[in-house]
């Protein structure tokens, strides 16, 4: 029984296992980035809540953590809260050790070295959050008030990947990270395949002077480092946003999906059915878009992967030269930069391998796609398994 080309090309990539790794890993990134607040463990905008006192903690690093009321909170709508985040509703103080009483509580706040008499503390507990004592039936023991203190308003937080230098952490700002890179990528990908098709297929279908000019454009952009391009659009926008790094990024890479794009169709429009489809006075757009551009899809997914994989490396080094993403949004490559900063003490190196790995495993991961594709979309393999 015979089957489509899609049919064979699916098969391939199923059964070419580091393509497979490498989609699962990617669409572990997609889950991340789309759930984002929802799953990390800080949900503050930009995942920066900062606690100074704890800086620089290593992986699985353990702490109570005392809640207070704040005077003035403002609560955020579901999708404001999903998209960018949510402020505390309370204050946290990191917390040695307490001790609870009728009306108060005190406590011996953490620091690096051991806490002194005079940095002892004491709260109202009605300043305590999640503590409802005024609607209580029956007064509570002194066991039973502590209990209840320990169950509601201190809590033990864990920072399974430790902390930063400001004291942030880090898990939550690697899964922001992912929101970060994809999304560079993605514009990118989006901007750069656009850009590439419009000149590359104007250049290839058209031929002649038209052709040569759009060469000469490609190869004077493709002779401009994509660093320096990036600054000098940055400049021209007069910003260092997240969004002007993404379209920054995307239009410094289109130059490659524009000489493919120019090479088949200087070779697809020599074949004899376009040929026929002019005798037959087809509009020159019809010719384009439904009979030269759906044969050179294959090629501008596996363009596509490649471009993805550059643009995120490229956003990582950009970040790391403070180029890029500007703080307080995470970015991998800035976590990188603070990290090396901190190179020679105890914490600086996992806060360059941390962000590393993830930079890493995510550009392999569009890598071994593309090379699955690649091969999927072989026209000889096609040809064979048919």
């Amino acid at each position: 029984m015979a089957h489509p080309p899609a049919y064979y090309i699916k098969q391939r990539l199923l059964r070419n296992k580091p393509a497979m790794f490498g989609l699962s890993i990617i669409l572990l990134a997609v889950l991340i980035a789309v759930l984002g607040y929802a799953i990390m463990p800080d949900a503050t905008p930009n995942a920066n809540h900062a606690l100074v006192q704890l800086q620089k903690k290593e992986p699985g690093f353990s702490v109570l953590i005392l809640r207070l009321k704040k005077k003035v909170t403002r609560p955020a709508n579901f999708l404001d809260q999903w998209l960018f985040g949510e402020d505390l509703p309370y204050e946290e103080i990191p917390v040695q050790t307490f001790q609870v009483t009728a009306k108060s509580i005190r406590i011996n706040p953490y620091v690096n070295t051991h806490a002194l008499p005079e940095d002892i503390r004491i709260f109202n507990l009605h300043e305590v959050f999640g503590l409802n004592l005024s609607n209580l039936q029956h007064p509570l023991s002194a066991d039973e008030l502590k209990q209840k203190v320990i169950k509601e308003a201190v809590v033990r937080k864990t920072y399974w990947l430790g902390t930063d230098r400001a004291g942030r952490d880090v898990l939550s700002r690697l899964m922001l990270g992912t929101r970060i890179s994809l999304g560079i990528g993605f514009v990118a990908v989006v901007i750069s395949v656009s850009l590439g098709i419009l000149i590359g297929a104007v250049a290839g279908y058209f031929g002649g002077w038209v052709d040569q000019v759009m060469l000469f454009l490609m190869t004077v952009v493709w002779s401009i480092p994509g660093i320096l391009l990036v600054i000098a659009i940055s400049l021209a926008l007069d910003s260092r946003g997240v969004w002007v790094s993404f379209v920054a990024v995307g239009l410094t890479m289109w130059v490659d999906v524009a000489r493919l794009v120019r090479g088949q169709f200087l070779s697809i429009k020599e074949k004899t059915y376009i040929e026929a489809g002019r005798v037959l006075g087809l509009p020159q757009t019809r010719l384009i878009f439904r009979h030269i551009l759906p044969n050179m899809i294959g090629s501008l997914i596996v363009m596509g992967t490649a471009n993805f994989a550059a643009a995120i490396l490229m956003e990582a080094g950009l970040s790391f030269l403070g180029l890029g993403v500007q703080p307080p949004a995470p970015s991998w490559g800035m976590m990188v930069n603070e990290g090396f900063q901190l190179i020679g003490t105890r914490s600086g190196l996992f806060l360059v391998v941390l962000p590393s790995l993830c930079i890493s495993m995510l550009v392999l991961s569009f890598n071994l796609l593309g090379n699955g594709l690649r091969d999927a979309y072989d026209p000889k393999l096609l040809i064979h398994n048919a």
